[in-house]
């Protein structure tokens, strides 16, 4: 059993940056690719970045490419979104998540349904 624990969310004005963190425990996290997700206010929870389990490659959804970058540490078993030029349409909870993956290409799941365990989340509110 995997636990995901979020941290780094908070209020920032548009076009300020912010970093979460997302520190797992239970698993070995290198046989885990990695998702950010994000649900605002009446709306689903959509993709917003992934990263294999050895972190050589990533994958971003449209709305934040160039803007943001999720990255990883295995060794500390963290998954990092740093997330630069803020707007207020990237308001929304983030959750962090793991997707079981021991290929040694990696997987860069972009689904809801690819991931196994979940974090509670962190609110991320862009002030305009």
């Amino acid at each position: 059993q995997v636990q995901l624990v979020e941290s780094g969310g908070g209020l920032v004005q548009a076009g300020g940056s912010l970093r979460l963190s997302c520190a797992a425990s239970g698993g070995t996290f290198s046989n885990y690719a990695m998702g950010w997700f994000r649900q605002a206010p009446g709306k689903e929870r959509e993709f917003v970045a992934t990263i294999t389990n050895r972190g050589g490659r990533t994958y971003y959804t449209d709305s934040v490419k160039g803007r943001f970058t999720i990255s990883r540490d295995n060794a500390k078993n963290t998954v990092y979104l740093q997330m630069n030029s803020l707007k207020p349409e990237d308001t929304a909870v983030y959750y962090c998540a793991a997707a079981a993956d021991r290929s040694p290409n990696g997987l860069l799941p972009s689904r809801n349904i690819s991931y196994n365990y979940w974090g509670q989340g962190t609110q991320v509110t862009v002030s305009s």
